[in-house]
């Protein structure tokens, strides 16, 4: 399998399924290749969703690849604690979200609750403090870390 003739194709396939390519990767374990692909999407990735991309992916690869290596192909999202950019934070709004700030505001310094809005420059959340619920404005340029998070 040649990985620089193949990623390009890919990619394009999984644009074409409603996903962004994150990472197509190839490494060898033990003596096994592994084919390992990261998709990502606003819309939550669940295990079924991860099934069918396999077997779509699979079929492409079998048109694509007329290589004789055998390899197995790992296809994953990146979870549902992903990682968030700034830039597309709006496409979060009413989602539950993690923010760690570098200055502490109120005294805190993590923040978990419900993205209510995102302005030029800034983000209201909305979050618990017991039974009450806040809300606060977090500068970007204060943000460490953000991410979506798991309500319990």
């Amino acid at each position: 399998m040649d990985l620089v003739k193949i990623k390009s194709l890919l990619e394009n396939k999984i644009t074409e399924l409603g996903f962004e390519p994150i990472s197509i990767t190839k490494k060898v374990e033990k003596g096994d290749v592994f084919l390992s692909v990261v998709v990502d999407r606003v819309e939550p990735i669940d295990m079924n969703t991860i099934v069918k991309i396999s077997g779509e992916l699979s079929s492409y690869l079998d048109e694509i690849d007329n290589s004789e290596e055998k390899y197995f192909l790992d296809v994953s999202s990146l979870g549902a604690e992903k990682p968030l950019k700034i830039e597309s934070l709006s496409q979060y709004e009413g989602r539950f979200i993690h923010v760690h700030v570098n200055n502490a505001i109120d005294g805190l310094n993590i923040f978990e609750g419900d993205l209510v809005k995102v302005n030029k420059d800034s983000l209201t959340l909305s979050y618990r403090v017991k039974t009450r619920v806040k809300t606060v404005d977090i500068l970007f340029n204060n943000i460490y870390k953000i991410r979506l998070a798991i309500k319990f």
